[in-house]
């Protein structure tokens, strides 16, 4: 039944979201602000990331509009056949603009809401205890996370309605997927420059503490913690949900006509429905723990979406129908295909869970892995790092057997209930509701992310204020805390995106299939690894992480060095910075960090968006589809590798500044700042960028498939 009336549904949930999102976004503002200096710092910092997140977007703005002009005039170029649709003109153009500017809108949400909300989570923490300090935090958060899931769906559903074809809409998970490239990779550079250079001349080198208001770099340093994991989360998990969405849509189209188109988006509303009770369940009294206050969201969550989803999928799936092919009814009747569907959604949500408590296992402080660096930093920085490398080589065994796990059984489920002949094309839809399903909570999962910058922000200022030492107590709980949920998000990240990745891929499989389906044997596109042509695109596709591993790693390394030049040069020439009389030049090091991030990102999104568009052009569709079964493979793997090891890596130094063998000062403490430094831009800028990467040549597949030329 065609009822677009559920289309409406779908886009009143994703407004509702933005809604709440406002609504929440007030009740953080009425709070109180604290002293004269913490509101100073505070805008300092909120200053700094506006400045930054401003000179990006300029940075990005002509890039996005070539983009547009090409996919509009691509229509007088490509040979298209009466009545059939290519996501090339106007509409997908006008897509893309809407994939892009939706994307920049949620970022400069949750950017806003996370900068004005340190100073009040500070003061929150002085005035009120743990448990509001955790509540002003966590609803800042949540903003950001409603805004991504809101505009996500909305911006779906609304193209949807006007244009009612997913072939057309296609390109706006492309415009996400572009905007959340450089928003990873320009955040993680940011960020980690900042950083690695407070770190290397304030700890190591003048033994002044974290956030000493003494430190030129302390302010940049607040400013990367929102510009990478508030911004540059947001934008990928906010293209992971768009690009699940239409791929799902889309092989839903293909095989079961309007449920299956209708079904991604009512999933994605029952999640942010759910996501916006979830964040009513999160409170915590003054000696609770935060982290189960949080699994106490997640967890109602997973299970308000589990139960939403089971009636959406029975309402939305009549217990007999015909299999719709291209649009045709086939007469081939079917039964009960909505319980195997909701069992794949159910693999999606089962995925969330058992991927954040591996990532916590490998990441936390107090587990095993964890205290086993810590150990090994009594021997120097060398046995700190060997181990690091170690533990997170060895997270990517069990996280892998999950996603592997959640494509069998989503595969399994679904096909089980298929016509016979028709299980592959089934399992496929089956797949690609295993990934809507893990991101159907995306609200609450990036509310989870977000709220770790603001208690690392809220921790800074009150060290820079000079507030009670108690009041850093109480941060520190809550930023280790957040650090956690950081690591969690991450893993949650990584797995949309391998599920995300094999779902754009069957939907490349099926345009490619109807572009060549005069020339195909039986019609069918078959992806063969013994034809060598297939071959040179997995190796390609296995290389290219790696080179955008190394020019990310790098570019770190070269904006770290000329933040650390500028601290030691400030640290040098300005009279009293060390005694407190001289006051540092924060503007300057944020500065030094915008400048070197935008320079640095460029290389890394060149190659990103040309090198699928090259190898589909130059060696065919068969050649595209191992490249993108390489990235995939070696993105995954290495996304996972380097964020777990530079989790385990920080958190092994917290444990050590925690009071374990010596605590601060100490020589362990000095290796372990030494192994936190190294797993920066491992866990913050080279692994994230693995994400969009990998969606980024999903995403342009989908739309090359019926572009391409050969085979």
């Amino acid at each position: 039944m065609e009822n677009m009336t559920l289309a409406y549904y779908a886009a009143g949930a994703g407004a509702i979201a933005l809604l709440f999102a406002l609504f929440t976004m007030s009740q953080v503002l009425k709070e109180s602000m604290g002293t004269p200096k913490m509101k100073q710092l505070s805008e300092a910092v909120q200053e700094g990331a506006m400045a930054y997140m401003n000179r990006q977007y300029k940075t990005l703005a002509p890039f996005a509009i070539v983009i547009f002009v090409l996919l509009w005039a691509a229509q007088y170029f490509v040979h298209q056949a009466p009545g059939s649709h290519l996501p090339v003109g106007p509409a997908s153009a006008i897509s893309f603009l809407v994939g892009a500017v939706c994307s920049a809108i949620a970022g400069y949400i949750g950017m806003n809401s996370t900068t004005k909300s340190n100073a009040r989570t500070a003061e929150a923490a002085r005035s009120s205890g743990l448990g509001k300090a955790l509540q002003v935090s966590f609803r800042a958060g949540a903003v950001m996370g409603l805004s991504v899931a809101g505009l996500g769906l909305l911006g779906v559903s609304v193209l949807f309605i006007i244009f009612q074809s997913p072939l057309i809409i296609n390109s706006f998970a492309f415009g996400a997927s572009v905007i959340a490239f450089f928003a990873r990779v320009g955040g993680g550079i940011y960020t980690k420059a900042a950083d690695v250079g407070a770190d290397l001349v304030g700890k190591v080198e003048a033994g002044i503490p974290e956030d000493d208001p003494r430190n030129p770099a302390t302010i940049a340093d607040n400013v990367g913690d929102n510009v990478g994991d508030t911004a540059g989360m947001g934008a990928d998990l906010f293209e992971s949900y768009g690009a699940t969405t239409i791929a799902a849509m889309l092989i839903g189209n293909t095989l079961f006509g309007f449920p299956g188109v209708i079904f991604p988006l009512l999933v994605g509303a029952v999640g942010i429905i759910s996501a916006i009770i979830g964040t009513f369940t999160v409170r915590t009294s003054e000696g609770g723990n935060p982290q189960a206050a949080l699994n106490v969201g997640l967890w109602s969550t997973n299970v308000l979406t589990a139960v939403g989803t089971f009636f959406v999928a029975k309402a939305v799936f009549p217990s007999e129908a015909h299999v719709i092919i291209n649009g045709q009814d086939t007469g081939v009747a079917f039964e009960n295909v909505y319980m195997g569907i909701f069992l794949a959604v159910m693999a999606g949500l089962i995925v969330n869970v058992l991927v954040g408590y591996l990532t916590e296992h490998y990441t936390a402080a107090g587990k095993g892995p964890v205290n086993r660096i810590a150990e090994a930093s009594k021997t120097g920085p060398a046995t700190n790092v060997i181990h690091g490398l170690a533990v997170g080589m060895e997270s990517v065994f069990f996280p892998m057997l999950t996603f592997a796990a959640a494509i069998f059984i989503s595969y399994w489920a679904v096909s089980a209930f298929a016509p016979e002949g028709q299980s592959l094309l089934w399992s496929i839809y089956g797949i690609a509701m295993a990934a809507m399903g893990m991101l159907s909570t995306a609200g609450m999962v990036v509310a989870m992310d977000s709220f770790g910058p603001v208690a690392d922000n809220a921790g800074g200022i009150a060290e820079m204020a000079e507030l009670p030492k108690e009041v850093r107590e109480k941060t520190d709980k809550l930023d280790a805390v957040g650090n956690t949920t950081a690591a969690i998000a991450k893993g949650f990240a990584i797995g949309s995106a391998a599920l995300t990745a094999l779902a754009l891929f069957s939907a490349y499989v099926d345009g490619v299939k109807h572009k060549f389906a005069a020339v195909l044997p039986n019609g069918e596109f078959v992806v063969n690894l013994t034809e060598p042509i297939v071959l040179v695109g997995v190796f390609i596709g296995g290389a290219i992480p790696f080179l955008i591993g190394a020019s990310t790693m790098r570019a770190v390394g070269e904006a770290a060095f000329g933040m650390v030049e500028e601290v030691r040069r400030q640290f040098r020439e300005i009279p009293g910075i060390m005694e407190g009389t001289g006051k540092p030049d924060y503007a300057r090091c944020v500065d030094i960090a915008t400048r070197s991030a935008i320079a640095k990102m460029i290389f890394p999104g060149v190659v990103a968006v040309s090198v699928p568009i090259l190898v589909g052009f130059l060696l065919g569709a068969k050649a595209l589809a191992g490249f993108l079964g390489g990235l995939t493979t070696v993105g995954v793997l290495m996304a996972l590798f380097l964020a777990n090891a530079g989790g385990a890596w920080d958190n092994a130094k917290k444990y050590i500044e925690g009071g374990a063998y010596g605590g601060k000062k100490s020589e362990p403490h000095k290796a372990a700042v030494i192994g936190d430094t190294v797993g920066d831009p491992c866990k913050d800028t080279s692994g994230p960028a693995m994400n969009p990467l990998i969606k980024v040549a999903g995403t342009i597949s989908l739309i090359l498939g019926p572009l391409l030329l050969k085979l």
